[in-house]
C-alpha cells in the first residue's frame, strides 16, 4: 500500500500518476519533460537522484510538480536537488519526496522544503496518519521553512552582553 502524505493528513484521490495515461496530469521523466515543455496539459518531473536539477530551470515556471526519488534510505541526494530546487531555482509548485521514505525523514524534509510524500513503509504509514512526527528541537541551519528561531545560522546569533 502507498499513500501520500502532506502536513494536512492522508491525500485521498491524488492526481498525479506516473507514465502514459490516457487522463490527468503526468509525472514525467525529466527527458520527456524537457521534450514535452510546450504542452499545455499540466506536467510533474520525476527527478532520479543522479539528474541535473538545473536542466528545470527554463521550464520550472509550468512544472506543476516535482517529484524527487529516494532510492535507499541513505542516499540523501534529493535533500540537495531540493535546496537546490527552493532556494536557488525559485520553484514555489508542490515538491514531493517518492521512493524509501521513512519517518525519520520526513521532518528534515519538511524543513528542505517537501510538500508531499509518497509513502509505503507501513510503520511510517501509520505514525503520519496519526500525525505523529518526531521531533528537532534545534537546528544548526536555515531551511526553506520558517522556524521560531529565524532563518540565520546558530553562531552567527549575537550573545547577550554581560554586566
Amino acid at each position: 500500500m502507498t499513500v501520500i502524505w502532506t502536513k494536512d493528513g492522508i491525500v485521498e484521490s491524488d492526481p498525479w500518476i506516473e507514465g502514459d495515461a490516457e487522463q490527468g496530469p503526468k509525472l514525467l521523466s525529466l527527458a520527456d519533460a524537457l521534450a514535452h515543455a510546450q504542452d499545455n496539459a499540466p506536467f510533474g518531473v520525476v527527478l532520479q537522484p543522479a539528474d541535473d536539477v538545473t536542466a528545470l530551470a527554463p521550464i520550472l515556471d509550468r512544472v506543476a510538480i516535482v517529484a524527487l526519488s529516494f532510492p535507499a534510505f541513505n542516499d540523501g541526494r534529493g535533500f540537495s536537488q531540493a535546496a537546490l530546487l527552493r532556494q536557488r531555482l525559485g520553484y514555489t509548485g508542490e515538491l514531493r519526496a517518492v521512493g524509501a521514505v521513512l519517518l525519520d525523514q520526513v521532518p528534515l524534509m519538511l524543513r528542505t522544503g517537501f510538500d508531499s510524500f509518497e509513502v509505503s513503509h507501513a510503520p511510517t504509514i501509520a505514525r503520519l496518519t496519526e500525525n505523529r512526527l518526531p521531533g528537532i528541537d534545534l537546528h544548526y541551519q536555515p531551511s526553506a521553512d520558517s522556524t521560531d528561531a529565524g532563518q540565520g545560522y546558530s553562531w552567527r546569533r549575537t550573545a547577550r552582553a554581560n554586566g
